[in-house]
């Protein structure tokens, strides 16, 4: 079975079931977006963030109506952010499908990213939902500036360790705070729980970004095929911000002058991951990343057992262990 199935056990019936809400969600009288979020919704992908959402809601408590909008809400805005990220970064694939402007060009591309976060602003303020209205869209703020912020730093690759653990807590671990403390929000749970879900979802994502970042160098059968992806980007993650920082001064400025200058060579890529490889930057960040995975296994366990709090736990372990 698939490791996903086995996690989703004790929600699966609700996951389901939000499937056919979140649908609902998207409808339009306009024959055009019908078309367009019917595609967006036919290449979803492991729908990891409702599973946050539903299985934090179980664990604390009771699944309510209120969390099948807070899973809708956050899929709604999350989807909104990925249409238009695809618009910034040019990106004509999502997942290995067209992207939605790779289809139907920028301006249509941005309309619907537009149409989708309107939809699930309308969704919280018709049900009056002002606690997740609030909690999400203080996640989406930190991810255009975890975005921002990178993209200043990435001009001159000067990213010190504290700085990329900021832009990855922003960019990435935001959203899953979001999905747990929506989720403990919407079963009714205290302030004390709300915001311990919360930092246990922040820190599942800084592990879940970290393993993204690995994916990069991969040279082994834990990590999967190197990509080289994150450096063609001039993106400076985990493994060669420790490389650069441990190298000598001569070998730091061949390697930023690489990734600079020279980011499109398949060979100079090649040596940019043989030096972070060799500098033990690859050790250094799975460290990290367990870590960040073993203090969101703690929190978790200060929570009740129960079987959502087990699937909880193996989402987790699923995230720093997956191969893609």
């Amino acid at each position: 079975m698939n490791p996903i199935d086995q996690i989703k056990a004790p929600v699966l019936q609700e996951m389901e079931e939000f499937e056919g809400k979140f649908v609902a969600s998207m409808k339009s009288s306009v024959p055009l977006l019908n078309t367009i979020t019917n595609y967006i919704v036919r290449r979803k992908g492991k729908q990891l963030r409702p599973l946050f959402v539903f299985l934090t809601a179980k664990a604390c408590g009771e699944i309510t109506e209120s969390t099948y909008r807070a899973a809708a809400l956050i899929e709604l805005l999350h989807t909104a952010t990925l249409v238009h990220d695809d618009v910034v970064d040019d990106s004509n694939l999502r997942r290995g499908f067209f992207s939605v402007n790779a289809l139907w060009k920028n301006k249509i591309a941005v309309l619907v990213g537009d149409y989708l976060l309107s939809k699930g602003l309308l969704l919280s303020v018709d049900n009056k939902e002002h606690r997740l209205l609030g909690i999400v869209s203080n996640a989406v703020r930190e991810m255009s500036e975890g975005e921002l912020l990178q993209i200043e730093k990435a001009r001159r690759l000067d990213i010190a360790e504290p700085v990329y653990f900021e832009i990855i807590r922003q960019k990435t671990a935001s959203l899953i705070a979001s999905c747990c403390s929506c989720g403990a929000a919407t079963a009714n749970s205290d302030e004390e729980t709300i915001d311990k879900m919360r930092l246990f979802g922040e820190l599942t994502g800084i592990a879940f970004q970290i393993k993204d970042d690995l994916f990069d160098y991969g040279s082994d059968e834990t990590i999967g095929k190197p990509t080289g992806i994150d450096i063609k980007e001039k993106k400076m993650t985990l493994p060669l911000i420790y490389a650069l920082n441990h190298a000598s001064a001569s070998d730091k400025r061949k390697i930023i002058r690489i990734v600079k200058n020279n980011s499109e060579d398949p060979n100079k890529v090649a040596e940019v991951i043989r030096f972070v490889i060799e500098s033990g930057g690859i050790e250094y960040t799975r460290t990290k990343m367990l870590e960040y995975r073993d203090k969101a296994i703690l929190l978790l366990k200060t929570m009740p057992e129960t079987a959502a709090r087990n699937s909880l736990e193996q989402l987790v372990i699923y995230t720093t262990e997956r191969k893609k």
